[in-house]
């Protein structure tokens, strides 16, 4: 059951709300997993806000995607949302090119869940308490049944993690940032399908300005997953031999061209001959449409049975067990997604006969410092400015036909990257 808990605004020393210091706010609240942190996530992007003496201001209203439901891309609602002001350390944005990512499909259907997803059960909400009845039991507030069904109704998360905006505000004194400056961000906090949006100033980073922001919005996200699946994950040197699903992706594009720059042999796998043309113009030394061939028959013919030295799977269910197959011994199984559904539990005695390495990597855990962010980001751009890295986006959507984006995506229709235009 929901409860609703009161608390002074001056325990939010970290959450702007232009209350005074003897306010009381009321949160919904799952009390068995109950933090204080889901009530800040929200606060920018308020239904209604809520305090014993006075609420600030309504600020400008701005168009979004926003998610209600977990499903498919109908489930993408283009709404009105309320966006305020940037507190302290924080920028507003108003976004210019917004790069459409599977990982986007993993939320919108709920691959990815818990605590990354801030309309599941236990998301504060600041809302007018007259709304709703309750009854008080213990210091807390219970409130009914007829109450809990209407709270869920107000849930929602504005979808999207990666865009490029310029600053149209900054927060009370922050230093190093400007209005006027193009900035991108990728990862978190989500929220980019939005014509502006609230931003942590030390999540973004500037944008050069030999590289424009649809460029930018469509190579931040994938750019810095490349960055970390060759440099660090598995440091990729002249010499090794690598195989590539989803070659012609918006990510694997980047990995092909990358891998082929560092001295790599590429082997790639794609769905259609059109698709089998763009990498191989992106340094793929060998296609594999696996549609037409067994890709793990074509890779032990290449490799001479001698098997690839790191297998980078953004597919999932359909190529994982095919990719295990593909490793040499002591080779690495790099899974970063699950594009065909996610894949069938592997015992750990089934990478013993070849003392195989497998792991699951997120780039928010090799982004998690400043430095680390600066560093991925800037050797993505530097790479695109030099040229090693050719960003293909083939396909843009306005940004309230998200939905029709994601399906194309989705139905493995696109090539390279998409973006969505506010």
């Amino acid at each position: 059951m929901g409860i609703l808990t009161s608390l002074k605004l001056s325990h939010l020393a970290s959450a702007p709300h232009r209350f005074n210091q003897n306010s009381t706010l009321f949160f919904l609240h799952n009390s068995s997993i109950f933090t204080s942190p889901p009530l800040c996530s929200l606060r920018h992007t308020k239904l209604k806000a809520l305090a014993t003496d006075s609420a600030s201001p309504i600020s400008n209203m701005v168009k979004a995607i926003r998610v209600h439901e977990l499903g498919g891309p109908e489930v993408l609602k283009w709404e009105d949302v309320e966006i305020g002001e940037p507190g302290e350390g924080e920028i507003r944005v108003r976004n210019k090119a917004i790069g459409l990512n599977f990982i986007d499909i993993y939320f919108r259907k709920g691959v990815y869940k818990a605590a990354t997803m801030p309309f599941t059960p236990g998301v504060a909400l600041l809302l007018y308490i007259s709304y709703f009845p309750f009854s008080r039991k213990n210091d807390s507030f219970i409130v009914n049944k007829s109450t809990a069904r209407l709270l869920n109704d107000f849930r929602f998360s504005i979808a999207g993690m990666e865009a490029v905006g310029e600053v149209i505000a900054v927060g009370p004194g922050l230093t190093g940032r400007e209005v006027g400056d193009i900035v991108a961000y990728a990862g978190g906090p989500m929220g980019s399908y939005s014509e502006e949006q609230i931003l942590p100033a030390n999540k973004v980073v500037s944008v050069p300005s030999s590289i424009s922001p649809v460029i930018a919005a469509s190579v931040i996200l994938k750019g810095m997953t490349a960055q970390f699946l060759l440099r660090r994950c598995f440091k990729v040197e002249r010499g090794h031999t690598i195989l590539v699903h989803a070659a012609a992706g918006g990510v694997g594009s980047l990995l092909c061209q990358w891998a082929n720059a560092l001295g790599a042999t590429v082997i790639g796998t794609v769905s259609t001959k059109e698709k089998a043309t763009q990498a191989k113009d992106d340094g793929c030394h060998h296609v594999i449409i696996y549609k037409e061939e067994d890709f793990v028959a074509r890779v032990n013919e290449i490799t001479s049975s001698n098997g690839v030295d790191v297998v980078y799977d953004s597919v999932g269910k359909d190529t994982f067990q095919g990719s295990l197959a593909c490793l040499k011994l002591r080779g690495y199984m790099v899974s970063f997604g699950q594009s065909s559904g996610t894949p069938d539990p592997v015992p750990l005695s089934a990478l013993a006969p070849k003392s195989l390495f497998l792991t699951r990597p997120s780039l928010m855990q090799y982004t998690t410092t400043r430095d680390e962010l600066l560093e991925t980001a800037g050797e993505v751009f530097a790479n695109v400015s030099s040229g090693v890295l050719r960003v293909h986006v083939n396909h843009t959507y306005p940004l309230a036909q998200a939905a029709q984006a994601h399906a194309e995506l989705e139905s493995r229709k696109t090539s390279g990257s998409v973006v969505l235009i506010p």
